[in-house]
């Protein structure tokens, strides 16, 4: 039986897969915009023939299939959302306007006030009101939520947020307006904020439910289609989708939070990077089509970040920390006004492709000018199986040459050099900009065009080490393939380490902890396979902002001695993060969470021990490259030739079907035992 992750990237849609008994695959197949679910099945379709199967056969010896999902992502960064009502208290329908006061940005003039996420015409108020200990100052106006009901049918919206003041103490409210608006809107998705984000802060709040409600019709359409799409190609067996907080659920559960899908692919690369190395303290870049993005993780641990966001707005949700860049192999170069080449954030995306693809592109990308300098191989691309058309990339880059007056060499390299400096400045502003040191992180590198620049990247920033996996063009399918079933459930309740409500917080973790263990249930985990971690968040006492701390409770609830633990945990962790504590400050806990988590498998999952194949490289070929000022004939490697223990020393080149790898001078790279280049980066 089969194992398949499938990541749909902005050129190509990634598998990779496993087979009881064998080691891993990767298969790729162009993605296709408009029609997700189409490439979808082409890229099953490649990975069937690689066995000598159809289609049908394969699908029926598949027991699982993982999917990291872009759907949601492209929905915002385009803006193309189903139009959504807004229902929020009387005196309150600028929440969306306002934010959260603080000007982002602000020394950056170019900005104007961005408009709200749901326009004020489709924001309907109504009265009502609760106070903050859940008592009913005003009933809820059954005329008002009414009357909001036809102004949003009038509207046109396809799906309704509802956001009402302390809802998180008594929903009571909130769960009336669902049921006139099922009442007078039928088939009208509605999300309530206090089912999806429970947590006190009324804008992350609002504006998590607003987004919510908007993608709830994009992402349900595309699920069914795609489960429709899998169906009809004959495969009946488990569907997982990733979420953004590092793990998988089933459909029916993204379908009902569609914002937790939101750049739920690239959260999977750093849960394949906790697997690949021991180091404590984790970069991890991963270069696609479109976009460069990168994570990290410290003391081993994801970082998860609850200020998200999308261009001017916040997800209001937790979720892995993920900064992205308009930098991948399809990122289109570009003189601007004043003379000055850029790359990106304008993307060629797999239709048309790049130049090179002989696909109708015609603008200069990332990988036209690879091909120019000679890194990438026009007749090895796929491993051969896409012939790339190097004269049509010279005519793409003959361009900007033109225009810059350099000749061809020059002006590619340029391109190479400049994004290279675009991905830098997303690597400092995950590092440096949070206080840390690159040169004090381990490197590793996903993405099928990231082994091409790391190098260069690598020395630049002063990194002293890093690592190609096998599987670095398929990094986040591989996440996916080794991940859990993961979900998140929180509430709030308000209580300080002077005073500290032991009780009630016992009482509210142990129903967090009954709804995860009901979502694993529904999700299909053995209770045996089942697990969970615990977190608050807090603060010190009149600060305005909350941090998350993890926290054990190996007796399954809090005892009259865990209080000095959960202070100490808070003391170091704000420590860490902002270098300094109080420890005689008082702590006020805010927000309890529980993760749920379903072991999938995944351990089991990693691929094969390297045995058997050549411990000395030996060369294929040999290719002039362009490395600036001058060609250089440089040796080409095949990867799959090398066995545990080999050594290679730039400058070279090694190539496997799914990515090429430059080392420049004085780097050194080791093969380990799974097939990943351990590059040791030299002074």
């Amino acid at each position: 039986m089969f194992v398949a992750c499938i990541d749909i990237g902005g050129t190509f849609t990634d598998l990779v897969l496993h087979r009881e008994g064998a080691d891993l695959e990767i298969h790729k197949s162009p993605t296709t915009p408009g029609k997700f679910e189409r490439g979808f099945l082409d890229v099953l379709e490649v990975a069937a023939k690689s066995h000598g199967l159809t289609l049908a056969d394969f699908l029926a010896k598949t027991d699982m299939i993982v999917h990291g999902t872009t759907v949601s992502t492209n929905a915002l960064v385009e803006g193309k959302v189903a139009p959504t009502g807004l229902i929020c208290n009387a005196g309150h329908p600028d929440i969306l306007t306002l934010r959260e006061s603080p000007r982002k940005r602000a020394f950056n003039i170019k900005i104007d006030f961005p408009p709200p996420y749901i326009h004020r015409s489709r924001t309907c108020e109504v009265r009502g009101r609760i106070d903050s200990m859940g008592n009913e100052i005003e009933p809820i106006s059954d005329e008002d939520v009414r009357a909001a009901a036809k102004h949003l049918k009038a509207c046109g919206v396809e799906a309704v947020g509802v956001c009402l003041l302390w809802s998180i103490v008594n929903p009571s409210h909130e769960r009336r307006v669902r049921e006139i608006l099922a009442e007078e809107l039928p088939g009208i998705p509605v999300t309530l904020s206090h089912e999806l984000n429970p947590i006190p802060r009324e804008y992350r709040r609002t504006i998590s439910t607003a987004i919510n409600a908007s993608l709830y019709p994009i992402v349900s359409e595309y699920v069914g289609n795609l489960t429709k799409a899998l169906k009809g190609a004959g495969y009946g067996g488990e569907l997982l989708i990733a979420n953004c907080v590092g793990g998988m659920m089933p459909p029916e559960e993204i379908v009902a939070r569609p914002i937790y899908s939101v750049m739920s692919g690239p959260t999977l690369a750093p849960i394949a990077a906790i697997s690949l190395t021991t180091a404590p303290n984790v970069i991890v870049v991963d270069m696609g089509g479109t976009t460069f993005d990168v994570s990290a993780l410290r003391n081993r641990h994801l970082v998860v970040t609850p200020e998200a966001t999308f261009g001017m707005e916040m997800l209001g949700i937790p979720k892995i920390d993920v900064r992205s860049v308009g930098a991948g192999g399809g990122s289109i170069a570009w003189v601007d006004a004043g003379g000055l080449l850029r790359v990106g954030p304008h993307s060629a995306s797999a239709v048309p492709g790049p130049a090179c693809y002989g696909r109708g592109g015609t603008e200069p990308t990332v990988t036209d000018a690879n091909v120019v300098l000679g890194i990438i191989d026009p007749d090895y691309f796929l491993g051969g199986r896409i012939k790339l058309d190097r004269a049509k990339a010279e005519a793409a880059i003959g361009k900007i040459a033109k225009k810059l007056g350099l000749g061809l060499l020059e002006a590619a390299y340029a391109i190479y050099t400049t994004t290279n400096h675009n991905m830098i400045g997303a690597i400092e502003d995950i590092t440096v900009n949070e206080g840390i040191d690159p040169r004090d992180s381990y490197v590793v590198s996903g993405g099928g065009a990231t082994a091409c620049h790391i190098s260069d990247m690598a020395r630049i920033l002063g990194v002293k080490s890093f690592m190609i996996p096998r599987f670095a063009a398929g990094l986040s399918a591989y996440g996916g393939l080794i991940s859990d079933v993961r979900w998140e459930e929180t509430g709030t309740l308000n209580t300080t380490d002077k005073n500290f409500d032991l009780a009630g917080v016992n009482k509210l973790l142990a129903s967090l902890k009954k709804r995860g263990a009901a979502f694993l249930k529904r999700s299909g985990v053995a209770p045996a396979a089942q697990r969970f971690e615990f977190a608050f968040q807090g603060r010190y006492l009149y600060q305005s902002w909350d941090i998350e701390v993890p926290f054990d409770m190996p007796d399954g609830k809090l005892g009259k001695t865990s209080l000095p633990g959960l202070t100490k945990a808070f003391h170091d962790q704000h420590e860490r993060i902002y270098t300094i504590k109080d420890e005689a400050d008082t702590v006020e806990f805010t927000t309890w969470k529980v993760r749920a988590i379903g072991d999938t498998g995944g351990s089991l999952r990693q691929g094969a021990i390297l045995e058997g194949k050549r411990a000395k490289p030996r060369e294929k070929s040999r290719r002039n490259v362009y490395l600036g000022r001058q060609l250089r004939d440089l040796p080409v490697y095949d990867i799959d030739g090398l066995g545990a223990g080999s050594e290679l020393t730039g400058p070279a080149l090694l190539e496997m079907p799914t990515t090429t790898i430059l080392l420049v001078d004085g780097q050194r790279g080791q093969m380990d035992t799974k097939g990943n280049l351990l590059v040791e980066v030299g002074g």
